[in-house]
């Protein structure tokens, strides 16, 4: 049997309003629909991520048989950094102008970490969502072990010039930061980040994290509101992910009506570039 090659990767460009301002948004397109499919958009994590970075291996294989699109978020990649206030009702309203400026009314959604919590936000406040995948997704819990450290560190004078600082060092400071997000971060991994990062990246995710990481909690949690979900939705999660327990994916599994739920093993909070085969095939399998 013949083997369809790898489709072509196009880097685009498009201009949305966000809170009445004005952002340019770059983002990654490949593929045509070969049915009446809806499009994927792939929405990447805060910080060390960029749409390059979590969908290198993922975005070129669903385009073999779909048109897909995975954008930059503000403060990411090659997007605008505007100086605003990063939130997650900031980035969703993103996704809402980015959707309508590309004329997607109906849509299948992929989102890891910070992405999951917007991709699942969007299903539930009436987005017209086909399919649903959230990968060691934010938005499933009210609280971890390590937020009343980073709540206390986010408020120390000067913290942003230090994350800043962190985030221009050279690849060994950068393997050592996937250290505490991964089980493995192979050389290529840690050049995909490495080059992804931008002098507003850390202020983005300074920013979102001071909103989110409150005193008495994580802000943005959805489990109250996971049985309203009316959407088909693979969970997945690595087993050793140190930033979000696998127990949050699990227990979303209980409370989604129709749900799967994929945990991998040796994986920590990357599973699309720590285990990509297994992920890739997962992944297009369900959708």
């Amino acid at each position: 049997m013949k083997t369809r090659s790898t489709a072509h990767v196009e880097s685009e460009r498009v201009e949305v309003a966000v809170d009445g301002a004005s952002v340019e948004l770059r983002y990654l397109a490949a593929g045509q629909a070969e049915t009446d499919e809806s499009p994927i958009v792939l929405l990447h994590g805060i910080g060390l991520d960029a749409a390059g970075v979590s969908w290198k291996h993922l975005l070129p294989q669903l385009a073999r048989e779909n048109r897909v699109f995975a954008p930059d978020l503000p403060g990411h990649g090659e997007s605008d950094t505007p100086d605003v206030a990063y939130t997650t009702s900031y980035y969703r309203e993103t996704l809402r102008a980015f959707l309508a400026a590309l004329d997607i009314e109906s849509v299948r959604l992929v989102g890891i970490s910070m992405g999951g919590a917007l991709a699942l936000g969007h299903a539930l406040d009436g987005g017209r969502v086909e399919r649903l995948v959230l990968v060691d997704s934010y938005g499933l819990g009210r609280d971890v072990p390590w937020r009343p450290g980073g709540y206390g560190l986010l408020r120390v004078p000067g913290f942003d010039r230090f994350l800043s600082a962190g985030f221009g060092l050279n690849p060994a400071a950068v393997a050592g930061s996937l250290t505490g997000l991964t089980v493995a971060a192979p050389p290529e991994f840690v050049a995909d980040v490495q080059r992804s990062i931008t002098p507003g990246v850390a202020r983005a995710l300074a920013r979102w994290q001071r909103d989110e990481f409150r005193a008495n909690g994580l802000r943005t949690c959805y489990c109250d509101r996971l049985a309203e979900l009316d959407v088909p939705t693979l969970l997945i999660h690595g087993r050793e992910d140190p930033i979000f327990p696998v127990a949050w994916s699990e227990r979303a599994a209980e409370r989604i009506p129709e749900t799967k739920c994929t945990i991998v093993e040796r994986c920590g909070h990357w599973p699309p570039r720590e285990r990509s085969e297994k992920f890739n095939r997962v992944v297009g399998e369900f959708l």
